[in-house]
């Protein structure tokens, strides 16, 4: 029988603290996820999907220029959501990476016995992504830490991220464990890591609140436990990571 639905529908945490250097000298003066892409920043399609799909509350850590996140996006009420800021500029001294960002708002979104969160980065375009209340829910009930979404390998990461092992018919269609390394899987069969997941809070199991680190390592611990799955997304999407990859994104129909 599927699980019960959840009295605390899962929060998310959208990633937006980088300094995005790739995408200079348009990040100079604008934060990369505050970019425009077809009228709305970038991480804006973001808090708009997350409300589509039933979330309602949501956190977006800052770094670079953070000041411009709450005068931009405010408390999310313009998106359909309620909005938080986890500012690590300003009360770090600096952007945590993944897992450090992660970490530090980890009470916030583990509140009220809350098993799951979802985490996108602000930079990513996912437009056909769907934030799934059912597939969090079977998520939940497993005995995962994290189910990672991946895409065909871009031009800039031709050896991917991680391969496909066993299948996870409890999940979803497609689903697997996860594997990494080039002894675990064939280089031609690996995948990039979409940065769309779903994470519970023991995959950051010893990371502490406030300090620099990284998310890969945590993953790779998971997949080698078996608490990690992953699926393939076969939707549109694209790392922005440049002008030349904003402006071709803007010249295609919305």
């Amino acid at each position: 029988m599927p699980p019960e639905p959840s009295s605390h529908p899962p929060r998310a945490i959208v990633l937006a603290a980088g300094r995005g250097e790739r995408m200079r000298p348009l990040s100079d003066h604008t934060p990369k996820p505050l970019l425009e892409l077809h009228g709305q920043a970038l991480v804006a399609h973001h808090l708009l999907a997350l409300a589509r799909d039933g979330i309602t509350e949501a956190i977006v850590n800052t770094a670079w220029l953070e000041q411009q996140f709450p005068a931009r996006l405010g408390d999310g009420s313009s998106f359909g959501l309620h909005l938080s800021y986890s500012h690590e500029g300003a009360r770090y001294g600096g952007a945590l990476e993944t897992a450090g960002g992660i970490a530090t708002v980890l009470p916030w979104l583990s509140e009220g016995g809350r098993e799951v969160f979802w985490v996108v980065s602000g930079d990513i375009w996912s437009p056909d992504f769907v934030f799934d209340a059912a597939l969090a829910e079977r998520f939940a009930a497993s005995d995962l830490h994290a189910l990672l979404w991946l895409v065909p390998n871009p031009p800039y990461h031709p050896a991917g991220d991680f391969g496909l092992g066993t299948p996870r018919e409890d999940l979803a269609a497609g689903a697997a464990l996860g594997v990494s390394g080039a002894s675990a899987v064939d280089a031609s069969r690996r995948l990039t890591y979409a940065n769309l997941a779903l994470m519970k809070p023991a995959l950051l199991h010893g990371v502490p609140a406030g300090q620099r680190a990284a998310l890969g390592p945590l993953l790779r611990r998971a997949m080698a436990q078996g608490r990690a799955a992953v699926l393939p997304y076969d939707g549109r999407w694209a790392n922005v990571g440049t002008p030349a990859d904003l402006a071709a994104l803007q010249a295609q129909a919305r």
